[in-house]
């Protein structure tokens, strides 16, 4: 399949066929992610996605699953969108369901009517980063919108029907606001009620600036007990009615799989455990 630049998916897209639909990321602009440097944002021409698609009917027979590559797919046009949907229905229809990355603003860009066609289309679940709660931490980041405004973006996706996978970063405030980000970012959850919570533990990438401003000293990435006491009060502050929280990236420290709300005791009990030393912690590998 012709994939060009990074592709980048979700942990439990793995088993998925990777359909890349655009290269590059649509803001393109965060701090903290290296993800898509030199690959500017653009959309896959139509005649290389429909070779990919019969590539994948001759070669992808046993997964079940798509997801539309692009670090921010629902960026494209609503239209081409549901051709690309449309394209793998029909010549793929052994799958039963797609996925892609979502921003806020790609959100907000379509209509109601257009994500639940988006939907009826195929499309189940929409991955989205929340990053955090804390205004002042989005804005030093440069997500390009606050938490009011991207809760309110997931609200809409979960009103129109699909699926919404959030992500948060742990350490994204530092040492001095990881507290304040770890409370404002539960109560974004909170609000926004997503199916499953992605927390990871923020890795400094070379090449982006906040890793610049570490290295100058302005930024301080919190250690090992700061960062479990962070995931702690997130936690204690993320109440939804029904929801799956995952602390198991391979960026945490202590892998936690919890469900809400009636998992939240326990998982609070073992963070205490491993704060007082009683849970040994694990080595952090690469991204």
């Amino acid at each position: 399949m012709d994939h060009q630049g990074t592709i980048i998916r979700p942990p439990n897209e793995a088993g998925s066929i990777l359909l890349q639909v655009a290269v590059g990321c649509a803001h393109g602009a965060c701090t903290f992610c290296g993800a898509y440097h030199g690959h500017p944002y653009r959309p896959k021409d139509a005649a290389t996605v429909a070779a990919d698609v019969d590539h994948a009917a001759r070669h992808c027979r046993d997964q079940r699953r798509v997801f539309l590559c692009g670090g921010d797919a629902l960026a494209l046009p609503a239209a081409r969108l549901l051709e690309v949907l449309a394209l793998v229905r029909a010549r793929l229809p052994w799958v039963t369901r797609a996925g892609a990355y979502a921003s806020a603003r790609s959100l907000a860009a379509r209509s109601g009517a257009e994500l639940r066609a988006l939907r009826e289309a195929g499309l189940a679940t929409v991955y989205m980063g929340l990053e955090s709660g804390d205004d002042a931490v989005l804005a030093r980041v440069r997500k390009g919108a606050d938490s009011a405004f991207i809760v309110a973006q997931g609200r809409r996706a979960r009103a129109a029907g699909l699926r919404l996978n959030v992500t948060v970063l742990l350490g994204l405030a530092g040492e001095a606001g990881s507290q304040a980000h770890a409370r404002a970012t539960g109560a974004a959850l909170t609000a926004m009620e997503p199916e499953y919570i992605g927390a990871l533990t923020l890795m400094l990438v070379p090449g982006t600036p906040l890793h610049a401003d570490a290295a100058a000293g302005r930024f301080a990435l919190p250690g090992p007990p700061a960062m479990l006491a962070e995931l702690r009060t997130l936690l204690e502050h993320t109440c939804p009615p029904r929801g799956l929280l995952l602390a198991d990236h391979a960026s945490n420290y202590l892998p936690l799989r919890v469900r809400l709300p009636g998992g939240k005791a326990e998982a609070l009990a073992r963070i205490d455990a491993a704060l007082a030393g009683r849970v040994p912690l694990r080595r952090r590998r690469g991204l």
